[in-house]
């Protein structure tokens, strides 16, 4: 393993950088994600950090022959420079390539993850290197239909796994805020800092898992909508043609109706059924006993009885008028409802 003891300063110079930088956003009171102070500070962040890991890659400070024990206590710190670069990553705010952003940061997480499996840093389960549902360059989508519904118990199970690692998390955070101040004042022995470092590799394998199962679930919705916006695909063979529009008509019932719906409109049909029956008759084609009298409208049946009844009276008719001087006698000595005793004991 090649030492950082030449570019040190410079590395570490990087490290604190990237670190105070993604420290401030975290703890920045900024109102909106996408505030040109905050995306500057994710800019210059992520160019820190990226000029760290490279330096890092060429320093060779970390391969897959050697232990964690063969490590520096000085060089823990910066394996969890990819999971730096994939938080930052994560606050980067441009809608045309969030998609792009999201597969970055993963790519980061996942490499974080590798290493530190590799090293034996934690007891967790590698995520796949694509999102679940997305085809690999091995071979087929791992996400069928069982895993696209997942049963009661995997669910159960999932969510017992992300209490725990809540626990976790918060454990390790308070033991790293314990141990910050004297180890950044430079009074802790190389104990203390290797045993600090370790505790923030923890506290970023835990982060990264999250922001892992984040980021596959973000990319689903980000597809999906992207592919709400594609224009459909034309359909095969020959298209109907279409068709013109229908004119409309309006159909009016009264004179008033006529005059209103019909103005501006002189090809569509404005003449009422009493207009038509009008003219019908002023031209002598329908004759008095083809057209029914029309009962005027609003007038019952009991009120036309009524008027008829008068009418024959008007006219002297002796019987009608004995018959109506009958009813009223009868009425004057049984009063309404006589007779009707049924069901009333």
């Amino acid at each position: 393993m090649a030492a950082g003891a030449g570019a040190g300063p410079r590395l570490a110079e990087l490290l604190a950088a990237g670190r105070r930088l993604w420290e401030e956003l975290e703890t920045g009171d900024e109102p909106s994600s996408g505030a040109p102070a905050v995306q500057e500070k994710v800019r210059r962040g992520l160019d820190a950090l990226q000029q760290a890991a490279a330096m890092v890659a060429q320093l060779d400070l970390f391969s897959n022959n050697e232990e964690l024990e063969e490590i520096a206590s000085a060089d823990l710190r910066y394996l969890a420079v990819p999971a730096l670069l994939g938080a930052l990553t994560l606050r980067q705010v441009e809608p045309s390539r969030r998609l792009e952003h999201l597969q970055s940061a993963r790519r980061h997480f996942c490499r974080f993850l590798r290493l530190c499996h590799s090293y034996g840093l934690g007891t967790f389960r590698l995520p796949p290197a694509s999102p679940t549902g997305e085809e690999g360059p091995g071979g087929p989508a791992t996400g069928g239909p069982s895993s696209a519904q997942p049963s009661l118990v995997a669910m159960a199970a999932s969510r017992q796994a992300k209490i725990e690692r809540y626990k976790q998390k918060k454990e390790l955070e308070n033991r790293l805020a314990s141990m910050r101040t004297c180890v950044e004042s430079g009074q802790a022995d190389e104990d203390q800092i290797r045993e600090f470092y370790l505790l923030e590799i923890q506290r970023w394998i835990t982060t990264s898992l999250e922001e892992i199962e984040s980021i596959d679930q973000e990319m689903v919705i980000v597809r999906s909508r992207g592919a709400a916006k594609q224009p459909p695909a034309p359909a095969h063979g020959t298209s109907r043609p279409a068709r013109a529009p229908m004119k409309p008509f309006i159909l009016t019932r009264d004179s008033a109706q006529a005059k209103v719906l019909g103005a501006g409109y002189p090809s569509l049909p404005t003449m009422t059924v009493d207009d038509w029956y009008e003219q019908r008759r002023r031209q002598g084609v329908t004759s008095s006993q083809s057209v029914p009298p029309r009962t005027p409208a609003g007038v019952t049946d009991e009120e036309l009885q009524k008027q008829q009844q008068e009418k024959k009276e008007e006219e002297d008719d002796e019987e009608a008028l004995q018959k109506a001087r009958s009813w009223d006698d009868w009425k004057d000595t049984h009063p309404r409802g006589y007779g009707n005793r049924q069901n009333m004991g």
